[in-house]
């Protein structure tokens, strides 16, 4: 990092100095060469040992190669000092990139230096992938959950920085409450967010996932399966139950923040005018109970 670029930001970067960073490393446009600190061996050039993308598609990967190989490496990686090799580079930023150039047998490569801790580096890592335009909807919301639960930021900083609405961020986080077989669904592209936020209330969300993946169900119809897994009963008897129990505005959103906060399903019982009430957390597993005895004794 240039001296001027470090004394300008400093210690303690905050999401939006990090998301420029994030936005540096985005692809050009091929008339928009954008200029280099370095250049820099690829051999001297590690991957993040922490990335939280492990996937990396073969057919896009040789696609990216071809284009390198016909006119470079058009936007510079973003980089490190690499803290376990004297005179050599960790990438922050850019790491496919990185994997294409060596597929297209370039020798140099094209970079940005950056003064980044070790967590801003993770930081930064999730905050990448979750620009991704081939992300599933449980990646991204892993992604959030993340930027949340280890570096502490808020679904309100979350949404105006990276360009969310605050309610998608939350129904994102939501699915992240859903069993384990029910999100593979979501990964595999078997069922939609939509299908997914349908069955976040379901008792038995395993078996109606499969029901409607089986009968090939719109969203439509597996909202109104869902609503008759959660009921049971008569219209009237539902509508009157309805109006006992109709929580207000703000406990809605109380549950939602809760919900995306923790990654499970939050329910809070109180009634308006009184003091007491309950607050029920629902966990998927021993690991989230674990996770969650962390957060309470932290």
């Amino acid at each position: 990092m240039s001296m001027k670029s470090k004394q300008g930001r400093g210690l303690g970067r905050g999401l939006s100095a990090l998301m420029a960073d994030v936005k540096d490393a985005a692809p050009a446009p091929d008339n928009e060469r954008r200029a280099a600190d370095l250049m820099v061996p690829v051999e001297r050039i590690h991957p993040n040992p922490d990335q939280p993308r492990r996937y990396f598609d073969a057919e896009a990967l040789n696609d990216l190669a071809r284009s390198i190989g016909e006119k470079g490496i058009i936007q510079p990686l973003i980089v490190r000092a690499s803290p376990r090799e004297t005179g050599a580079y960790e990438i922050v930023a850019g790491e496919r990139r990185w994997r294409a150039a060596q597929m297209a047998q370039l020798h140099e490569i094209p970079v940005l230096v950056r003064d980044f801790t070790d967590t801003e580096v993770l930081e930064v890592a999730i905050i990448e992938n979750i620009q991704r335009a081939d992300l599933n909807p449980v990646e991204e919301a892993a992604g959030y959950s993340q930027l949340m639960t280890k570096f502490g930021h808020t679904q309100e900083k979350l949404a105006e920085v990276l360009g969310k609405s605050r309610s998608h961020i939350a129904n994102a986080v939501r699915l992240l409450t859903l069993p384990d077989e029910v999100q593979s669904y979501l990964r595999d592209g078997r069922l939609s967010a939509g299908h997914a936020r349908a069955l976040i209330t379901v008792p038995d969300a395993v078996t109606l996932a499969r029901k409607v993946i089986r009968k090939g169900l719109s969203v439509r119809e597996t909202e109104k399966l869902a609503r008759m897994a959660t009921g049971g009963k008569a219209d009237m008897n539902n509508a009157k139950s309805k109006r006992k129990v109709e929580k207000d505005p703000d406990t809605r959103a109380l549950e939602s923040d809760l919900s995306a906060a923790l990654s499970m399903s939050v329910s809070i019982d109180h009634r308006p005018g009184n003091e007491h009430g309950a607050l029920t957390i629902r966990y998927q597993s021993l690991d989230d109970l674990d996770r969650l005895m962390a957060l309470l004794s932290a």
